[in-house]
């Protein structure tokens, strides 16, 4: 089985790639868990799944109870393991979606407890379930903590054409080699003609590109007709599909 983490700058397409690797390794026949860590959430549009699940941030009786609420005693190690058969959701293709949620700040009052809950899960999902688990994060990998991250097979970070967008695939890579990660590739999206200077400038962090992607007018329409894109098809499709088969030949 493989863990794959998913990051990138905002807006750099990681959730269209995260929700058709998910339908992708699920039709092949995999166990696949998709797991949304991204604040916006977007992870079920990506997969098809019309009526997504409660971030599990909002289960505050549930998280009060096993890591222990604000009047109780606070457990770092709370029990985890019930949770993705309780509160995922199963989506087309047989992909079981689990929302992470947000972990509240400022004025909220002491969410040491939450964080604890989220970071316990992540802990089981990447090293102890025995599926395909694709995570689509937010940018950075800061919330997957230094117990978490020994258990990622490979970190996928999307890039597109622009210098922001390079420069942040190198802060993660530092980040994530830091905190334990080895194995990095990159995605270039809305790809047209930049892909070998791209390709020469992520050499800087010790990058490489395993697939581009197009810009596809397709990917547009899917989103506009609220379906998912590997629904949809069209030539991006295709160009996650061929990445999908350099990510499978490495669990064979």
């Amino acid at each position: 089985m493989i863990k794959i983490a998913i990051s990138g700058k905002g807006g750099v397409g990681k959730t269209t790639l995260s929700g058709t690797l998910a339908r992708l390794f699920a039709r092949k026949g995999y166990d696949v868990l998709a797991i949304d860590a991204d604040p916006s959430m977007n992870l079920a549009s990506a997969l098809g799944i019309k009526n997504p699940p409660a971030p599990l941030t909002e289960y505050k009786e549930l998280i009060d109870e096993r890591a222990g609420g604000p009047a109780g005693v606070f457990k770092l190690n709370p029990r985890v393991d019930d949770i993705v058969d309780k509160f995922g959701v199963i989506g087309p293709d047989k992909v079981k979606l689990l929302v992470m949620g947000t972990v509240e700040r400022g004025g909220s009052g002491c969410m040491c407890p939450a964080s604890s809950f989220l970071k316990a899960l992540m802990r089981y999902v990447i090293l102890k379930l025995n599926s395909v688990v694709i995570l689509d994060m937010e940018a950075g990998v800061e919330h997957l903590g230094r117990g978490t991250t020994k258990g990622i097979d490979y970190m996928i970070i999307v890039v597109e054409p622009g210098a922001r967008s390079i420069e942040t695939a190198g802060r993660i890579a530092e980040l994530g080699r830091q905190i334990g990660i080895s194995k990095f590739g990159v995605v270039i999206n809305k790809a047209t003609g930049e892909v070998l200077e791209i390709e020469n400038k992520l050499k800087v962090y010790d990058l490489s590109v395993i697939g581009s992607i197009p810009f596809d007018p397709d990917m547009v329409k899917a989103d506009l007709d609220n379906i998912s894109p590997i629904e949809r098809g069209g030539a991006a499709i295709s160009s996650i599909t061929n990445i999908f088969e350099i990510l499978s030949n490495k669990m064979e």
